[in-house]
C-alpha cells in the first residue's frame, strides 16, 4: 500500500510538472521583425557573457570554486522543439516563448552551466528542427530543414568570431541536434583553417562521429590534448535503440571518466559527480563507463529513487552523467592550451 502511494505521488508530481517552462514565458516577448534572427540583439543569444542568463548558474556544491573565463564556449544545444501539439512549422520559430523558455531552463541551465567556471559561454539561439525531421522517409526535405538550422548558427558563430572573439580560444561543445550541426561548423571552419589554433577542444556529445567524417581532426587520446575532438552516446550496457542497429560501430568514442578512446572500463569511482533532475545537488559515483561498438555503455546509474528510473537510453543525460569530469577536463585542456601558446 506504502509503495502504491508513493507512485501515485511521483506520478502526480511528474504531472503537476509538465508545463513548468511555461512559468518562464513572460520572460521571452521579444519579436523578430521577417522571422530571421538577428545577432547583434542578445534576446537572439540563449546564453551571453554580457546578460544573465541561466548558463551563469552554478550547483551549490561548487559555487566557491575558483573560476577563470579565459576562453569561450560556442555551445551548440539540443533539440528542444518536440511537442506535436506545438508542430506548426518545420523549423521552431526564432521568437518561440515556449521553446525559448524550454531550451534556456533545461539545456542552458543543465548542460552549457558545464562550462561556466572557465569560460564566457555564447549560445545562439536558431531555428532549430523539430523532432521528427529526424525520422523523416524524405531525407531531401529533412536535410532542406536541417540546412535553415545550421545556417543560424553558422551566420551567429560569424557574427561571434567578427565581434567578440579577438583571439581568444574556442571551445565547441553541442549535444545531440546541436552536434549534428557542430560537425558541419568544425568541418567548415577549422579543419585544415587557421582557426584550429584556436580550437581548444571540441565537445560534440550525443551524436555520432563517423570515422571517416573528418581528415586532419582527430579523437582526443588523453585528458590533455588540445585541438581534437571528444564524443560519446550514453546507453545502458548492451542496448542498442532500433534506429542505430545499422551503424556497426563506425563512430569514435570517448570515455569521460578516462578521456581515452580505448575499451578499458572505468569504473564509477572515477565519476566525480552528476548533476540530474535538480540542479543544485551533485551526485557523486553515480555510474561508470565503458566504450564498446561506436556506444558508450554504463551500469544503470545509482542516485536517489533511481529504482523508478528504467530507461536504458541515457542520451538525455549524456553531459549531467559526466557533469564534474567535464568541468575539471574543460580546465585542464584550457590550462595545456596556453602553456603550448607559451
Amino acid at each position: 500500500m506504502r509503495f502504491s502511494s508513493l507512485l501515485i505521488l511521483l506520478l502526480v508530481t511528474l504531472i503537476s510538472c509538465s508545463d513548468k517552462y511555461l512559468a518562464f514565458t513572460s520572460k521571452y516577448t521579444f519579436k523578430s521583425v521577417d522571422g530571421n534572427p538577428d545577432y547583434s540583439d542578445l534576446n537572439y543569444w540563449a546564453a551571453h557573457p554580457w546578460k544573465w542568463d541561466p548558463s551563469d548558474s552554478v550547483p551549490a556544491p561548487l559555487r566557491y570554486e575558483p573560476s577563470d573565463s579565459s576562453a569561450d564556449v560556442f555551445f551548440l544545444y539540443p533539440t528542444t522543439y518536440t511537442g506535436k501539439k506545438r508542430l506548426k512549422n518545420e523549423n521552431a520559430a526564432i521568437d518561440d516563448e515556449y521553446i525559448n523558455a524550454k531550451t534556456d531552463y533545461s539545456s542552458i541551465l543543465f548542460q552549457a552551466s558545464v562550462f561556466n567556471n572557465q569560460c564566457r559561454v555564447f549560445a545562439p539561439r536558431y531555428r532549430q528542427a523539430h523532432i521528427q525531421t529526424f525520422f523523416l522517409p524524405d531525407k531531401e526535405k529533412a536535410a532542406r530543414i536541417f540546412d535553415l538550422a545550421y545556417q543560424d548558427l553558422r551566420t551567429s558563430f560569424q557574427y561571434y568570431l567578427q565581434h567578440w572573439n579577438k583571439g581568444r580560444p574556442i571551445i565547441i561543445a553541442s549535444h545531440s541536434q546541436g552536434s549534428l550541426m557542430a560537425e558541419k561548423l568544425l568541418k567548415e571552419f577549422f579543419e585544415d583553417k587557421p582557426l584550429t589554433n584556436l580550437l581548444v577542444a571540441a565537445y560534440v556529445i550525443g551524436w555520432p562521429v563517423p570515422k571517416e567524417y573528418f581528415t586532419s581532426l582527430k579523437m582526443c587520446s588523453d585528458s590533455l590534448q588540445t585541438g581534437c575532438i571528444c564524443s560519446w552516446r550514453t546507453y545502458r550496457k548492451g542496448f542498442v535503440p532500433y534506429y542505430l542497429k545499422k551503424e556497426n560501430g563506425n563512430s569514435f568514442v570517448t570515455n569521460p571518466l578516462t578521456w581515452t578512446t580505448g575499451n578499458e572500463y572505468a569504473p564509477k569511482n572515477l565519476n566525480k559527480g552528476s548533476v540530474l533532475t535538480n540542479f543544485n545537488k551533485v551526485y557523486e559515483h553515480t555510474t561508470d563507463a565503458q566504450v564498446s561498438n561506436g556506444f558508450l555503455y554504463v551500469k544503470k546509474p545509482k542516485f536517489p529513487w533511481s529504482f523508478l528510473y528504467f530507461t536504458r537510453n541515457y542520451h538525455v543525460a549524456d553531459i549531467n552523467l559526466y557533469y564534474l569530469n567535464i568541468r575539471e577536463n574543460v580546465k585542464k585542456r584550457i590550462e595545456m592550451f596556453r602553456k603550448k601558446q607559451g
